[in-house]
């Protein structure tokens, strides 16, 4: 598989702050990538460098072969991209945003129409297309902007946070465009903050905390990586003593969760024995018993305490 992205040692300092500490990774042609990390990790920097908006200090970055230093503007040519902070121009219309970013890219007038007309349908504005975009809900400008993303018909898409505090409804357009347009061969790069988003969308991510790449793997390797947030819910006939539980050998934490109790571990066929032992030792019966992977959310914050060293 070809690689649509490159980054090698990238750096980004801004005085005493480095906001990017030497990271390399690659983003294969046809994926969408997960980047994660909490507030201030370095997120919306590295998305500045990879779409030239700010140069690096030090290292190197590729989109599709293109060095984004000697060749910004051919990198730039075949992107499109959706910035944490952004807005269509709310004077004009919906239309004529599209034709102005359309002509803007190089796009011919013919196919600037018929692109903006395919856009604005399949995100339902195009009843809307004549009206001015300050009267626009933000879910509405927000589909909006990731049609000007998509005019010039970007072989990569950045998005950053594309569906933050947006309503259900605008959300759900926006994911499952990103997984059409991914079908059809468009490379992704997503930032987001929604692991439930990340974990059903992305095929790989990187975890970055303070500038550093954390780990990066697929949704599902990354949990079964997490030693020691394996866990087990159980329910009893009675209720139970939750110190004596957090007593049990090889159990590392317990918690309450409504009427179950969770069990975390990293050793669940050794827990599920002694989970056993204790209920028979005190007359309990157990009504359910289930082993869970870690969601992605407990990894991630496992890995942003490791960097934080907690």
């Amino acid at each position: 598989m070809s690689i649509a992205i490159s980054v090698h040692n990238l750096t980004k300092r801004y005085g005493d702050i480095t906001a990017v500490d030497n990271i390399s990774f690659e983003v294969k042609q046809g994926e969408i990538f997960g980047f994660l990390g909490p507030n201030g990790a370095g997120k919306t920097t590295t998305i500045r460098i990879l779409t030239c908006i700010i140069k690096p200090d030090e290292g190197k970055a590729t989109i599709m072969g293109h060095d984004i230093e000697k060749e910004p503007l051919q990198a730039k040519q075949i992107m499109g991209i959706v910035p944490e902070m952004s807005n269509a121009y709310i004077d004009l219309s919906a239309w004529n945003n599209l034709m102005l970013i359309g002509e803007l890219y190089g796009v011919p007038k013919k196919q600037r129409a018929e692109r903006a007309k395919r856009l604005l349908e399949k995100f339902g504005l195009y009843d809307r297309r004549n009206q001015l975009v300050r009267d626009f809900s933000k879910g509405m400008k927000q589909r909006l902007i990731l049609c000007m993303a998509l005019i010039n018909e970007p072989t990569i898409l950045f998005l950053d946070e594309p569906t933050s505090g947006l309503d259900v409804e605008s959300a759900k357009i926006i994911r499952e465009m990103i997984v059409e347009l991914n079908n059809t061969g468009t490379t992704v790069f997503l930032t987001t903050h929604n692991m439930e988003e990340a974990n059903k969308l992305c095929h790989r991510i990187a975890i970055i905390n303070h500038g550093k790449i954390a780990a990066i793997d697929t949704p599902e390797k990354l949990r079964v990586k997490s030693s020691g947030l394996q866990s087990i819910e159980a329910s009893f006939d009675y209720l139970v003593n939750m110190d004596d539980l957090a007593k049990i050998p090889c159990i590392k934490q317990v918690e309450k969760m409504g009427d179950k109790i969770k069990f975390y571990t990293s050793d669940t066929n050794e827990a599920l024995n002694r989970i056993m032992d204790y209920a028979r030792s005190h007359g309990l019966k157990i009504i359910t018993l289930n082993t869970l992977a870690p969601s992605l959310e407990e990894v991630f914050l496992k890995l942003t305490q490791i960097k934080n060293g907690v």
